[in-house]
């Protein structure tokens, strides 16, 4: 099902954004307004800065996400994460991003991802060139493309990702989604769809507005989805 879900462009809200306190209520509201896929940061306070969630607060959605037809996205920004894919798997992470800088054994972190029967996401910051994919497009179900740098939501998008969003979408293979996260909104989201991305990460423009539900709708409406 989690496969199907991705086949379309669709917007993936950022719980990073949201008031923990209302957590559940607050992905209710996004799940209710059409969001089926829900985003998940993981920080380490190594591989960036802070530090946030963990296989706890992903157990804690997965019964709610799953129930309403949904998927998890966890999104490990976190060095060695193929040490991690495991108890992700478990807490009920559906798709598991690993980050191309994060380990010297990208090849092996995906094939565990995939090994764990999780859809296998490989993310690349700014700075890492689109060929960085070549090598394992065998072992990838998605890519995640950057589009500010990792670590901090509310940061302005970075204007040359629109060039790498269309190089990627010309190297990976037909029907694999093209992820961009990081300044997405109303805006920017259009654009990056043009480019070929297909799914949408929007934290602080979804979350950080009073009425997350309405503000997820309007940007699904800006890409179509």
């Amino acid at each position: 099902m989690q496969h199907q879900l991705l086949r379309e462009p669709r917007v993936a809200p950022s719980i990073l954004s949201s008031d923990f306190a209302q957590l559940g209520q607050q992905v209710a509201e996004v799940m209710d307004a059409g969001a089926r896929v829900i985003h998940c940061d993981v920080m380490d306070g190594h591989f960036v800065p802070p530090i946030t969630l963990g296989p706890l607060i992903v157990g804690s959605l997965a019964d709610q996400v799953h129930g309403a037809g949904g998927m998890l996205d966890v999104h490990l920004m976190i060095e060695r994460p193929e040490r991690h894919v495991e108890e992700f798997a478990k807490a009920g992470a559906d798709m598991i991003t690993v980050h191309w800088e994060a380990t010297p054994h990208v090849h092996y972190a995906l094939k565990s991802v995939r090994d764990a029967g999780c859809i296998a996401s490989l993310a690349l910051t700014p700075a890492t060139p689109s060929l960085a994919i070549a090598d394992v497009l065998d072992e990838l179900d998605n890519v995640l493309c950057m589009t500010v740098n990792p670590g901090w939501g509310g940061q302005e998008f970075i204007e040359h990702s629109i060039a790498k969003v269309r190089h990627l979408r010309e190297l990976l293979p037909d029907g694999v989604p093209l992820e961009v996260d990081g300044g997405i909104d109303v805006a920017t989201a259009p654009r990056c769809r043009q480019a070929g991305a297909t799914l949408f990460v929007a934290g602080s423009a979804v979350f950080g507005s009073p009425d997350p539900g309405k503000a997820y709708l309007e940007i699904a409406d800006a890409i179509g989805g």
